[in-house]
């Protein structure tokens, strides 16, 4: 059973289980996954999550979020549950898309920072560890993946790529380079405010990120074959034509109409009082 530990933690002895959340604080690293229809690549994900971070000595949680499998994908990970206790697996009936299985699993997260990674295998869980300590080196609030040097996709995804990337920087101003790949770190307090309960908006937590004042990095990143399987949750942000232009419209409109709603109370009336 492979542990995964807080480097600042001490080693564990026999009734200090790093896993167990009665003995640990919360997570440093949540690691969420949306996962529809990948039986064969969930038992190497976990692994090589489990891999990555026991090496780095990180305590964190691996959160997959079955959105309404039909193969075997939750059957295997129920099962691997007992061996791995610091996978978590949430489940829907039905699928309802990648964005509203990410929101899902960052809404559960414990973690002070939260990952995110695709289930096929092709983003590296060997590079969130230093992902993450590029967030405290950097006082960065979010480190976003970048796939161009290393990318292996097909022709026809990485032209999509290529539009998607001009038509965001001219629309929105963003210029992250690699807005579609799914590995990056962010610390909680920024991703639980993203929007993903709607459809798409996945492809613009950067902007999104940005647009709540977050600072920004963005770190060269591994990027592999898909192992097995084919992609579920189809191609990039201009390869779906129309509704991917009406997305980056709408997330236009949304940023020029933000508001930042903080306030800071002043005077006693906001200190606690002694009721009795």
């Amino acid at each position: 059973m492979t542990h995964l530990t807080d480097p600042n933690h001490t080693s564990p002895g026999p009734a200090d289980d790093p896993t167990d959340s009665s003995t640990q604080t919360s997570p440093t690293l949540s690691i969420v996954v949306p996962a529809l229809n990948e039986q064969d690549n969930v038992t190497p994900l976990v692994e090589q999550v489990g891999q990555a971070m026991s090496d780095a000595g990180i305590h964190a949680e691996l959160i997959v979020v079955d959105d309404g499998s039909t193969d075997q994908t939750l059957a295997k990970l129920t099962s691997l549950q007992a061996e791995h206790p610091w996978l978590r697996v949430l489940h829907r009936p039905a699928p309802r898309g990648q964005s509203a299985a990410m929101h899902a699993g960052i809404q559960a997260a414990r973690g002070r920072c939260i990952a995110t990674l695709d289930a096929d295998l092709q983003n590296d869980p060997a590079d969130l560890p230093a992902m993450l300590a590029k967030i405290d080196a950097d006082h960065a609030d979010m480190v976003q993946g970048d796939r161009s040097a290393n990318r292996n996709d097909h022709a026809i995804r990485k032209i999509g790529s290529l539009i998607g990337r001009k038509a965001r920087l001219w629309i929105l101003r963003d210029p992250v380079r690699d807005t579609g790949c799914s590995a990056r770190v962010v610390r909680s307090e920024i991703a639980k405010q993203f929007p993903l309960q709607f459809k798409g908006m996945h492809r613009f937590m950067p902007a999104y990120a940005r647009m709540l004042g977050a600072r920004i990095d963005e770190m060269p990143v591994n990027h592999h074959a898909r192992h097995s399987g084919s992609t579920k949750y189809g191609m990039g942000l201009l390869s779906r034509g129309p509704a991917g232009l009406l997305d980056l419209l709408v997330v236009r409109w949304m940023i020029k109409r933000y508001r930042d709603t903080s306030v800071d109370p002043v005077g006693p009336g906001d200190a606690p009082r002694n009721t009795k």
